[in-house]
């Protein structure tokens, strides 16, 4: 029995104990959540590992290493530990990303040897809606993708993540990842986008989903289209579906310098309850 404090690699007998900790906060965990109901705690079907801290024989805290590095109800000692467990891994993901607080920590332990960071997003508003605002009629050409549509959704994707993150993702290994993903939301019909001559002028994901919560995720608009309203009426159709077909809240996180989308969201029913922090690599 562990009577201190320790950390370690999880295994696939610890599931309901790391499922204990994740669903704890279902908004904010949602991401790592809905991997692990997939998956279970197997890191090659998770895709990285799930560390574990443990004070007094009960897992307390936990942290993902994958391709993000993901603090997950962690408190201050366990981020010290997380942040040891990394420097002696050696830095494998591209971004360290969770609740601004556990992360800001993990990365003031970690920048003296993993730094410089390419960007450093130190808050970013996490939003939550369980009903739509009744005054923003939803988009009615708003519909899901169609996997045949793959070619036209995927130029969007490309340019969504391009100026979101910097770098495109069709980089390293010529996009196939990002392309699996993409063809994963569009078959399992969370890929929604309007169309316009066979060209994607709005486009948003239901990215991480369970039973109690999803995330909204790549939110985009055609540079030419922007300024006519089809953000907000687009995410007023895309969050109708998503509280109709897969979860009771539906979240996001944005840029705390995005003024206009803060806004947006707003105005269709979405509140601010947190904050999130990335560290781009």
């Amino acid at each position: 029995m562990l009577t201190h404090t320790t950390t370690r690699v999880l295994e696939p007998g610890d599931l309901g104990a790391a499922l204990a900790v994740l669903e704890s906060d279902p908004v904010a965990n949602a991401f790592v959540t809905a991997r692990v109901q997939a998956a279970g705690l197997d890191p090659w079907r998770l895709g990285g590992e799930m560390w574990g801290w443990y004070s007094e024989g009960r897992l307390r805290s936990l942290c993902y290493a994958g391709a993000n590095l993901v603090p997950i109800c962690a408190t201050p000692e366990a981020v010290r530990a997380f942040a040891d467990r990394a420097r002696r891994s050696g830095r494998r993901c591209s971004s360290i990303v969770g609740p601004a607080e556990a992360t800001a920590e993990l990365w003031r332990l970690l920048e003296p040897s993993w730094g410089p960071a390419r960007d450093v997003r130190p808050r970013q508003p996490l939003m939550v809606t369980e009903r739509p605002a009744p005054d923003v009629e939803p988009d009615p050409l708003v519909r899901r993708v169609r996997r045949d549509e793959m070619d036209l959704i995927m130029p969007a994707c490309v340019a969504m993540f391009t100026e979101e993150v910097g770098v495109s993702p069709m980089a390293g290994d010529g996009g196939l990842l990002y392309q699996a993903r993409v063809a994963e939301l569009v078959t399992a019909g969370r890929s929604f986008a309007r169309f316009e001559d066979d060209r994607v002028v709005f486009k948003a994901e239901i990215g991480a989903a369970t039973p109690r919560a999803c995330q909204i995720q790549g939110v985009w608009v055609d540079p030419e289209y922007r300024g006519r309203g089809l953000s907000e009426i687009g995410m007023a159709a895309v969050l109708r579906h998503a509280l109709a077909d897969v979860a009771p809240v539906v979240s996001l996180y944005v840029n705390d310098y995005n003024a206009p989308a803060r806004a947006a969201y707003r105005r269709v029913g979405f509140r601010e309850v947190g904050a999130f922090m990335s560290v781009l690599f």
